[in-house]
């Protein structure tokens, strides 16, 4: 099993992650998130690996990668689709410098999961969220 870590870009936290995909995933079945590039090692990855996404500067939150199909972007472009679980599991905060595109991440280097969504932490201040992910606690 392998995973990939991915920046998410414009996201402010997990409820605005889910927001955003509940959006595309209504208009544009299935839900997937569209890259450049197609993993080389796509067998592993669809094998139970997860996507861990890196929302202001730590990994918070993860999705199951369910599959890897050829997809276009809106130009009609090829492009990589990665098929995503909708289901967001948050992970113990990670911090994790800025990077392009997508990372492998072993499984032994996975952060561990935290259960499954809270409602609380969506209500939560943002100030607050950020400075419990700093510490590690979300």
């Amino acid at each position: 099993m392998l995973h990939l870590v991915k920046l998410a870009v414009g996201i402010r936290d997990i409820g605005h992650l889910a927001a955003v995909q509940q959006a595309r995933m209504t208009t544009n079945p299935p839900l997937r998130h569209q890259t450049r590039q197609i993993p080389r090692r796509g067998a592993e990855v669809t094998d139970g690996g997860s996507i861990y996404w890196v929302i202001q500067g730590a990994v918070v939150v993860r999705q199951r990668i369910t599959d890897i199909i050829e997809d276009r972007w809106d130009d009609a472009t090829k492009c990589a689709g990665l098929v995503l679980d909708p289901v967001l599991v948050p992970v113990a905060g990670t911090k994790m410098r800025p990077f392009q595109g997508w990372r492998y991440l072993a499984a032994e280097d996975a952060p561990p999961d935290l259960g499954t969504i809270s409602v609380v932490a969506d209500e939560m201040p943002h100030e607050m969220v950020r400075a419990l992910r700093d510490l590690s606690l979300l």
